[in-house]
């Protein structure tokens, strides 16, 4: 069978927006409800306890299917499964916006979560096939990630503007039109590659059901419910050892063999679950803490989300003339002290510093994302990209899921900043890893240069 043929480059045009908005739609969908905690839990009778497995539910469900929807792109083709979760994305957001209860609510979020799993691996299948000369497919990837990250800047703002005038359930009726939006620009067909490639449910199961009760544990000990506590995390313990065994003997596992002693990869992956973490810290917490209405709250995350939508530009150019340990190691040592900073701000009245704390935490999120996710490539090799990709992200959703957790269950008028120097601790911990990476590198080299100069 013949290679389809490439799209001419104004037929690209469009598939390139739609695929780019689909994006953008996903990670609106996380900001966005950031501002809509408060509405949530009046309108549903709920606590923080409640929305924050609003926020949770989501993350899970991505995280755990991330991979899979991987399997699926491979297995079906890119464009069929693009199509199918950006209708069944739209679907669902109405669903959420009709949900009468706290119940039904948490059940449509997890289905958005699915539907996005399949949203983001199919997306980046179809990019590569509609741009096969790497030069091309670097630009196009650029505009992919440009066009989504403003949903970071956009979403707290257009939230806090659609529940200032509707509600909390206008920022789920809004995906609806996106999604059609999408659908027309995305209309043509893209044959992608089909790959007879086997699915292993068990592993994707398990994964799910260990997420789902280590977050039941998290949950259980902010509620000082211990002898829950305790039993939901032995459960979990157990899951995901019994999960880890069932991967090594799948046809299709998780986590490929080459990349199971990977080591600067899984330090990557570390890396990116510790900046989940703190972002969704923040991004969770300082909504409920101010005293404020939804735009306001908008408003006073700027500082952080602009940056994470506008500085990785910078940070390429960063990383291609120092290496990406530089960057990384510049964000963890500026995150902590936004963290920080934002710790002190929400015990009193101090604006100038929330912002001054916000800012750094930007700055930690748009130094350090982009730059991970090119040392774990790199260190990957080529062959093995598209499978660090998808773990990369379901790590990174992960970190957002434990944060959401822990943050729902630590958070209290008493405590308002704990959540934030624990976020900053996690984060002295990615510092003190790229440090040590950088030692491991200066001891992996220093051997080599008495062998050169003898040589020469």
């Amino acid at each position: 069978m013949s290679a389809p043929a490439v799209p001419a480059s104004r037929s690209r045009t469009p598939q390139l927006l739609g695929l780019s908005l689909a994006y953008f739609m996903v990670l609106l969908d996380t900001t966005v409800l950031a501002v809509a905690e408060r509405s949530i839990m009046t309108s549903l009778h709920t606590g923080v306890v409640g929305v924050g497995w609003a926020t949770t539910i989501y993350t899970m469900a991505l995280a755990a299917a991330l991979v899979l929807g991987g399997s699926l792109a491979d297995r079906l083709g890119g464009h069929r499964v693009f199509v199918v979760g950006v209708a069944g994305f739209g679907a669902a957001s109405l669903a959420c916006a009709c949900s009468p209860d706290l119940a039904a609510l948490l059940v449509f979020r997890a289905l958005l979560g699915l539907f996005a799993a399949a949203i983001i691996p199919s997306s980046l299948a179809v990019i590569a096939h509609l741009y096969p000369q790497p030069r091309s497919r670097g630009r196009a990837i650029s505009a992919w990630a440009a066009i989504s990250g403003a949903a970071m800047a956009a979403g707290p703002v257009l939230g806090g503007w659609l529940i200032g005038l509707s509600g909390w359930r206008a920022v789920f009726v809004l995906n609806a039109p996106l999604a059609l939006v999408v659908l027309v620009l995305c209309r043509s067909r893209v044959a992608t590659a089909r790959r007879d490639r086997a699915i292993s449910w068990l592993p994707h199961l398990g994964l799910a059901a260990t997420l789902a009760t280590a977050t039941l544990a998290i949950t259980r000990a902010g509620q000082r419910s211990w002898p829950q506590t305790v039993l939901f995390g032995l459960i979990a313990l157990a899951l995901a050892y019994g999960t880890a065994l069932v991967d090594r003997a799948a046809a299709a596992p998780l986590i490929p063999g080459p990349l199971r002693r990977n080591r600067p990869v899984w330090t990557a992956f570390g890396w990116a679950a510790a900046v989940n973490y703190a972002l969704t810290t923040v991004i969770f917490s300082i909504p409920l803490l101010l005293s404020a209405s939804p735009t306001r709250t908008g408003i006073v995350l700027l500082p952080m989300t602009l940056l994470v939508a506008v500085n990785p530009l910078l940070t390429g150019r960063l990383a291609a003339g120092y290496g990406p340990v530089v960057p990384i190691r510049l964000g963890f040592a500026a995150f902590p002290v936004g963290l920080c900073l934002a710790a002190a701000a929400v015990t009193g009245d101090h604006a100038v510093l929330l912002g001054v704390g916000l800012l750094l935490c930007g700055l930690g999120v748009s130094w350090t994302l982009p730059a991970l996710v090119g040392y774990a490539v790199e260190n990957a090799g080529p062959d093995a990209a598209g499978a660090v990709g998808g773990i990369l992200n379901a790590t990174r959703q992960i970190g957002a899921t434990v944060a959401a957790a822990s943050a729902a269950a630590i958070l209290t008028p008493r405590t308002p900043a704990v959540p934030f120097l624990i976020a900053a601790a996690v984060c002295l911990l990615g510092l003190a890893s790229a440090m040590a990476r950088n030692r491991t590198r200066a001891r992996q080299r220093a051997p080599e240069a008495p062998a050169e100069r003898g040589s020469r």
